[in-house]
């Protein structure tokens, strides 16, 4: 039995402390940025806590209130209507745009991607502002055609009616959604097994049979990873909400993110904010644990 040189046992030291040296300031940041303040909210959702008095201990009360408020309540709803609109539209439009530009090779589908990618680049402002002019009630793009057109009798106004608010927020998510997980299907079609695939076309299998038997399979692990990525991005939609309408018409466009912010920031009622926080963390782990289960059994 041989042992181990002296000289690179130290070595082997030498080269994990530097490691974790490198590590060290990552790990500070995350310590200090995401897990502090993670138990910090935890903590404080079993507190009264407000400004300008000292946080008063209430337990589950916070979670009590929560589920018998009928704002939070509509606020779920409205979240869980954008993700089961926005998640499988987004998955699936992506996946068929990509198969398609996927054909083109060289600079036209780069260009395309390109194109379907700008709307993630853009800042968040910059885009609502743009929507927030087309569906303007007296000069918008909407009301300009439909009228001319004679598919509206009268100017609508989009983001101010009950009927068609949450409409027009969804609308502008999935245009500012579908371009990174285009950018990760056209990758992940260029990693398939081109062999595999002329091998079944030389079989007779079909482009269909081709795509679900072959490609479909080494693609599902890019697939899992759009599908958790757009789940929790919909469940946290804020930024369309908070600057095209507060929530409004008549609450009819809350989410359970604008809502924390609401009652974190505008009423000041942390504790019952970040109730609302952990509640909206765990209905977002047990469905990516979920979505998890599903892609490994398939």
């Amino acid at each position: 039995m041989t042992k181990k040189n002296p000289m690179s046992r130290a070595l082997v030291r030498r080269e994990t402390i530097a490691g974790y040296a490198f590590m060290l300031p990552s790990l500070i940041f995350f310590l200090g940025f995401v897990i502090y303040p993670m138990v910090q909210c935890v903590f404080t959702s079993f507190f009264d806590s407000t400004m300008n008095r000292d946080d008063i201990f209430i337990g589950l009360d916070n979670y009590k209130e929560l589920f018998q408020d009928p704002i939070f309540r509509g606020a779920l709803w409205n979240t869980v209507i954008i993700v089961v609109v926005s998640v499988p539209v987004v998955c699936i439009f992506s996946l068929w745009v990509s198969s398609v530009i996927y054909d083109l090779k060289g600079p036209v589908c780069s260009a395309f991607r390109c194109i379907f990618y700008l709307p993630v680049v853009t800042g968040s402002v910059a885009v609502t502002v743009v929507w927030k002019w087309m569906f303007n009630n007296y000069y918008g793009i909407f009301n300009y055609v439909g009228t001319k057109t004679g598919v509206l009798d009268q100017n609508i106004n989009w983001l101010g009616d009950e009927r068609f608010a949450l409409g027009c927020i969804i609308l502008i998510l999935l245009t500012t959604s579908v371009g990174q997980p285009i950018v990760l299907y056209v990758s992940a079609l260029n990693n398939v097994d081109q062999s595999l695939v002329e091998a079944a076309e030389v079989d007779g299998a079909t482009k269909m049979q081709c795509f679900w038997k072959i490609k479909w399979p080494q693609i599902m692990p890019t697939t899992l990873y759009i599908l958790v990525i757009t789940t929790i991005n919909s469940f946290q939609c804020f930024a369309l909400i908070q600057l095209l309408t507060s929530g409004g018409p008549n609450h009819s466009t809350d989410t359970i993110m604008y809502y924390i912010y609401y009652n974190a920031f505008k009423l000041y009622r942390y504790g019952y904010g970040n109730a609302m926080g952990v509640v909206l963390a765990i209905i977002i782990a047990v469905l990516s644990a979920v979505q998890f289960k599903m892609a490994k059994s398939e």
